[in-house]
């Protein structure tokens, strides 16, 4: 399959007003590429907007105001971008929300709440507009799945289900497209600068004083720019990989799990010395080029110490950014 091209093409992308959704919007316009943005942070989208057009003012932009868990409302946006649209280059799902507790200290609806965003709008989106996709030579599909999706610590049991649905339903695409000519790309985040922790929603059983005390100090190991994240994926669609993980912190627990995929909780545990129920992110050094011999996947290069467990990072998500507890997205 030929490298994905940018220039001339239009990109639906999802979560696009701040975090890796901002900067993919950004690397996007940079490689030529005409945008249609969908988040429902109003604000933080017109930001996003009018920063594309001050740098790039021969791009179209196009904005659609969303709340992925209402799938009334999704299917409405995602019928309207077809209309408008009836060929696509390329979209990425990218937006995706947190929820902090174990299994038993949230309620169904926070679960549920969880899964409608982070896969059941995926597949809303993706189904409306694979027709769209299979109308344009050469497109592409990118699903930001998480290092969730490759491991599954306690307390993130809503969230690691949604995203190992996103990373299985992604592979199954990724088969059934390959006579249609389109590449699919299942992405896997590590340590990003989002503001994941800040804005994770808390389960209604965890206690807010713990919740705040391990939001603090995941917080201080987000180490990888957005920017750099964006830049990782950009490049993997474009040379139509399979699977992007980004950072060592995704990759190290991707190999752990391989390894001893049944024990790699202890070792987990182990590396942060308590139990993981908390959102939280682990340091990693920007990406660089992916070598020659590994071509299945991108990956940042390794920091300059790896520690010898590796901790616990969280959830990356895009910018479908968490209500606060008790309010509904």
């Amino acid at each position: 399959m030929r490298d994905l091209v940018f220039p001339g093409g239009t990109a639906v992308l999802t979560g696009a007003a701040s975090g890796i959704g901002a900067a993919l919007a950004h690397g996007l316009a940079r490689r030529g590429a005409d945008l249609v943005l969908l988040d429902r942070d109003a604000d933080g989208l017109a930001a996003t907007v009018a920063a594309i057009r001050a740098a790039y003012p021969d791009r179209q932009v196009q904005t659609h105001l969303v709340d992925l868990a209402d799938a009334d409302a999704t299917d409405r946006v995602a019928a309207e971008i077809h209309r408008a649209h009836p060929r696509i280059r390329l979209l990425i799902n990218n937006a995706g929300v947190a929820l902090g507790g174990r299994f038993d200290q949230v309620t169904l609806d926070e679960f549920l709440w969880v899964i409608e965003i982070n896969f059941r709008a995926v597949v809303r989106l993706t189904h409306a507009l694979l027709p769209a996709l299979k109308a344009e030579p050469g497109a592409h599909l990118v699903n930001v799945s998480s290092l969730f999706g490759l491991i599954a610590p306690a307390g993130q049991a809503a969230y690691s289900a949604s995203k190992f649905a996103v990373r299985g339903f992604t592979e199954a695409l990724r088969h059934e497209l390959v006579d249609d000519g389109i590449g699919v790309t299942s992405v896997h985040p590590g340590g990003i600068r989002t503001r994941i922790a800040a804005s994770a929603r808390v389960g209604s059983g965890v206690a807010l004083d713990e919740y705040e005390a391990g939001r603090k100090q995941f917080e201080k190991l987000l180490t990888i720019d957005p920017a750099t994240a964006a830049e990782v994926i950009l490049r993997g669609a474009q040379r139509r990989r399979g699977r992007v993980l980004i950072g060592w912190s995704a990759k190290l627990p991707d190999l752990l799990a391989r390894v001893a995929p049944a024990g790699y909780g202890r070792v987990l545990a182990l590396g942060m010395r308590q139990r993981p129920a908390r959102p939280a992110e682990t340091p990693a050094a920007p990406p660089a080029e992916t070598p020659a011999s590994q071509p299945a996947e991108e990956s940042a290069a390794p920091p300059a110490e790896t520690p010898a467990a590796v901790p616990v990072p969280s959830p990356r998500v895009g910018e479908e950014a968490a209500p606060e507890p008790g309010r509904r997205a």
